[in-house]
């Protein structure tokens, strides 16, 4: 018996069939093509209940809502009503460029799953006006005549009417790996299907026709998708970027009202007090961090896009860099997902080939065209040759075995094939040969091997069906072994992983005994394996413990993978799932990144903030590469910011309040940062040290403040420096003041990004030519503008070239200052 897929569902597959079809409106001879369309029109389509996509608006309005974004256009629209269109202008523009960029390129992502998932689109075989018909699945409707083969996918919930040696596979519903044997008759235990069909289940072998009674979002494949709808806690990065902004909210708050009430209360000018203050916001805003984020996020998604990765959320790319478990099922991943036949074995465990030879013709003449079958005639393919079907006895789960009748060169056979334990107590042997016999199995089993045993007896009667009771007295020929294998790169990339600091744990459904063989395989701990019962029996604490020295686990229920996802997270992990089946669902939701696979169901491609259209690990660490590689040039914008940008402003803040003039004027600083914006516009072009993407990298708040805290200061340092030599040694007046400064401002903060964007030498890591143009470029027209009749429009004079020179000395014994005490303020970790 197998247990419902959802208890909640209405368990037509109790009721008898009269009455269903009385309930339905229809009979068991079809429908017409006529009734089909106007059922089609009130059931409507056979599809999934859609995610909830969000509208364009919605998108817009989400990220306009984030801090750094309400910040933006709060200082934007105060420029403009103050005065300053130009400089509000430009915010509100780098502001809704940002936002638009975002917005269109997680459009894109989404419309092209949606593309991917509609081209692996099905069809149906259904009784239309007399005749069975091919027709899309999205036009199935309840009262359908159903027919379905094996290979097929069930397009609906349906009862089973007739069947012929019919199994299904439902481990994309159950989490179940094995096929489950499907036949017509009443059900009188509400936890037996077995005459029913469920959407998304895979026919095995056989064949059966169904009357169609629930499709759509009725289904039970349906019900798991709708649960998509509900809405998805914030990922790490968005988080992060969240509570970056909130900071910086703060301290730009605090720091604006500061200088504007201790001006006032001085009995400075209030308008010019105001604006000021607001071009103090506008320059400790990073203004540009919505538009270094998404620009780098989108061109790490394109170069994904060429790995044959879909990012359907952008913050998902930072994520994965993030990441330091990766969950995933073996079978397609891991191995191969191919059974081959890995040897034949006579009773005593030595090689030969009789075992194989009689299972290829069993399989060959009336075999269930599953795995196993298609193994061994892909092992032995002319072993049928001279051999005709006699009669058959159809493999029988609750028997757990199967046999065909043969004649050919060797006269008429009964081969019969199945699990050992079941046809070992049909065979003529002794008890301790069968002891022995049944010790060879679990010694395979150890190996990762799968075992099917094969016996025989001559046929000396009339050729005839084969019954139960002629399975008796048989000669014991021996085991075939089968594997699925590891596939060749899996080793490879987990080792990769690993030394990107990314581990790996293998959450599964099959035998303990084969996920521990495949550990060993592939190169993690295989000492220990938890199977589901253990993990059942495991408080959320305890697991929490466990799941850190433990690297497999075996029968494991869908709802005890989203356990071990969490419990990982509770111990301070960044989880990625991976998983392609319906019930891998919930754990793809709450893993901080899931990863679907193209071919999978459509709820996991739709639970997933990835698809790989390769199911290969090496897909996932070429994207965690990616991940960092993005990571680390968002990373260098905020480290400018909380540097060189962040020390200005407060000088220029603790300037405004110690001079008797203003240190700079508004529209100076304004232009101050989009000279300095400019010259960062590279960042998402540059290239990235493989010792940035060594490890996994957080966004951590802790490790900001440190940086800030000390490079911050050091340039407010060389500021109050430049201060004391512009007053005191140079006598310089305020235009000339404000020129000089505006010069030592500029070239500090923008000479220091080549030496903040790398954690070691700058000269042993080269920028990329894009980056290394937009700065020198915005340093040129910053030197070159003062002294131009352009400048005067923004109150600049063209200072002494004494000034200048000493102007050059300070910023050259900064830049080797910021390089000193750079690996101070830089320290690489996972903590937070």
């Amino acid at each position: 018996m197998t247990k419902p897929p959802n208890s909640q569902a209405s368990q037509f597959w109790r009721l008898p069939t009269d009455a269903l079809c009385t309930q339905l409106g229809c009979s068991l001879q079809g429908l017409t093509a006529t009734e089909a369309a106007k059922r089609l029109g009130r059931f409507g389509p056979n599809s999934d209940a859609p995610p909830r996509i969000e509208g364009a608006m919605r998108a817009i309005l989400r990220r306009l809502l984030e801090p750094l974004s309400l910040i933006l256009l709060v200082a934007g629209i105060v420029s403009m009503l103050t005065g300053d269109d130009i400089g509000g202008l430009i915010i509100v523009l780098i502001l809704a460029g940002s936002i638009g960029l975002d917005t269109i390129q997680e459009g894109h992502a989404v419309r092209a799953a949606e593309i991917l998932r509609r081209s692996v689109a099905l069809k149906a075989e259904v009784r239309r006006d007399g005749a069975f018909r091919e027709i899309d699945v999205d036009h199935v409707v309840p009262g359908d005549l159903l027919r379905v083969r094996a290979g097929d996918i069930i397009p609906a919930d349906a009862l089973i009417l007739e069947s012929t040696a019919f199994t299904a596979g439902e481990a994309a519903l159950t989490g179940e790996p094995y096929p489950v044997q499907k036949r017509p008759g009443a059900a009188t235990d509400p936890d037996d299907t077995s005459n029913a069909l469920f959407r998304g289940a895979v026919a095995q072998t056989g064949e059966a026709i169904a009357l169609v009674v629930r499709t759509g979002r009725d289904t039970v494949f349906g019900a798991a998708a709708s649960a998509l709808a509900e809405a998805q806690a914030p990922s790490p990065f968005e988080r992060d970027l969240r509570e970056f902004g909130l900071v910086i909210a703060r301290a730009t708050l605090a720091l604006v009202l500061v200088v504007l009430t201790v001006r006032v209360v001085f009995g400075r000018p209030v308008l010019d007090s105001l604006l000021f203050a607001v071009a103090l916001a506008v320059g400790l805003t990073p203004e540009l961090l919505p538009m270094i984020t998404t620009v780098t996020l989108s061109r790490g998604a394109l170069r994904m896009a060429g790995r044959k990765v879909i990012v359907k959320r952008l913050a998902a790319i930072h994520d994965l860099g993030a990441m330091t478990v990766l969950c995933t099922d073996k079978t397609g991943t891991l191995t191969s997902a191919e059974i081959t036949l890995a040897g034949s074995l006579d009773g005593e465990g030595k090689d030969n080939a009789r075992a194989a030879q009689l299972g290829a013709i069993a399989a060959s003449l009336g075999g269930d065209r599953g795995s196993l079958d298609a193994a061994l005639v892909a092992g032995r393919p002319d072993a049928a040759q001279g051999w005709t079907l006699a009669g058959r006895q159809a493999f029988d789960f609750s028997r757990r075995l199967g046999s065909v009748l043969a004649t050919g060169p060797e006269g008429t056979l009964l081969i019969v094939k199945g699990a050992p334990e079941a046809v070992l107590t049909l065979c003529t042997m002794d008890e301790s040969a069968r002891i022995a016999a049944l010790a060879r199995v679990r010694e395979l089993a150890s190996e990762g091997l799968r075992t099917v045993a094969i016996a025989s007896r001559a046929w000396s009667g009339v050729l005839r069906e084969v019954e139960t009771e002629d399975e008796t007295d048989l000669a014991f020929e021996g085991f075939c072994a089968f594997a699925d294998p590891p596939k060749p790169t899996a080793a490879a990339a987990i080792a990769q992983l690993a030394a990107r600091g990314v581990g790996l744990k293998i959450l599964s459904g099959d035998d303990p005994v084969v996920v521990k063989r495949l550990a060993s395989l592939v190169g993690l701990n295989p000492e220990r394996v938890l199977s589901g019962t253990d993990v059942a029996a495991l408080s959320d604490p305890a697991l929490a413990v466990q799941v850190r020295s433990t690297d497999a686990f075996g029968r494991l229920a869908p709802d005890q993978k989203s356990r071990i996802v969490r419990a990982l997270q509770a111990g301070g992990e960044v989880v990625g799932f991976l998983g392609d089946g319906i019930n891998d669902a919930p754990a793809l939701k709450v893993a901080d990144v899931g990863l679907s696979v193209d071919g999978a169901t459509g709820v996991a491609q739709a639970a997933a903030d990835m698809i790989l259209l390769a199911s290969d690990l090496e897909v996932v660490a070429d994207g965690v590469e990616e991940g960092r590689r993005t990571f680390a040039n968002i990373l260098k914008y905020v480290r400018m910011g909380a540097s060189s940008n962040f020390g200005n402003m407060l000088s220029m803040a603790a300037a405004s309040i110690a001079l008797p003039f203003l240190p700079m004027l508004p529209t100076q600083i304004l232009l101050n940062n989009l000279l300095y914006d400019l010259s960062e516009l590279g960042i998402p072009f540059d290239r990235v040290s493989a010792q940035a993407t060594a490890q996994p990298q957080v966004w951590s708040m802790s490790r900001l403040a440190r940086f800030a805290a000390i490079m911050g200061p050091l340039s407010s340092v060389f500021d109050a420096l430049t201060f004391v030599a512009l007053l005191f040694l140079f006598k310089a007046s305020p235009e000339e003041f404000r020129t000089a400064w505006f010069v030592e401002s500029m070239a500090t903060q923008i000479l220091v990004i080549f030496i903040i964007r790398t954690n070691g030498r700058p000269w042993r890591n080269w920028p990329d030519p894009v980056l290394a143009a937009s700065s020198l470029i915005a340093l040129l027209v910053a030197m070159v503008l003062p002294f131009t009749p352009l400048g005067t429009w923004f109150g600049f004079v063209a200072p002494p070239p004494i000034v200048m020179i000493g102007i050059a000395l300070l910023v050259v014994v900064y830049l080797v200052c910021a390089e000193l005490l750079k690996p101070l303020a830089i320290r690489t970790g996972r903590k937070r």
